[in-house]
C-alpha cells in the first residue's frame, strides 16, 4: 500500500488549508487512518483519526476544533481541513493506516500504524 500526502504549502496565520491523503489500493476504505504531524526539533504529534466508514473521528487537543478530517472511500482519500492556522501548525503532516481498526482507542500513538505517507510541509506565517 502506498499512501500519497498533498496539500501543504505556505499559508499565513488564519488562513486554511486542506491536506489529501490518497491510496494505491481500493482496500484502503476498509482501514482507519490517522494524521500525524512533526515539528522540526520535536517529537511526532497525533493530529486525528478517522475510522473506515468514517462514524468516528478523534483529534489531538492542539487541534481540536480547527480540523476536520473527513474521506471519501469511492476516492480512496482522507482529508484533514485545517482552519485557524496559526505558526505553531507548521510541521510536516503524515497520514497513516491503522493496522486494525479494532485498536481505534490507541489511534494516538505511531506505532499502531503500518503504512505511513511521505509527509507534506505546512509553513504558517505569521
Amino acid at each position: 500500500v502506498q499512501l500519497q500526502a498533498s496539500g501543504g504549502g505556505l499559508v499565513q496565520a488564519g488562513g486554511s488549508l486542506r491536506l489529501s491523503c490518497a491510496a494505491s489500493e481500493r482496500t484502503f476504505g476498509g482501514y482507519a487512518v490517522g494524521w500525524f504531524r512533526q515539528a522540526p526539533g520535536k517529537e511526532r504529534e497525533f493530529v486525528a483519526f478517522i475510522t473506515s466508514n468514517g462514524d468516528y473521528t478523534n483529534y489531538g487537543d492542539s487541534v481540536k476544533g480547527r480540523f476536520t478530517i473527513s474521506r471519501d472511500n469511492a476516492k480512496n482519500t482522507v482529508y484533514l481541513q485545517m482552519s485557524s492556522l496559526n505558526t505553531e501548525d507548521t510541521a510536516i503532516y503524515y497520514c497513516a493506516r491503522l493496522r486494525d481498526e479494532r485498536w481505534r482507542y490507541h489511534a494516538g500513538r505511531a506505532r499502531f500504524y503500518d503504512y505511513w505517507g511521505q509527509g507534506t510541509l505546512v509553513t504558517v506565517s505569521s
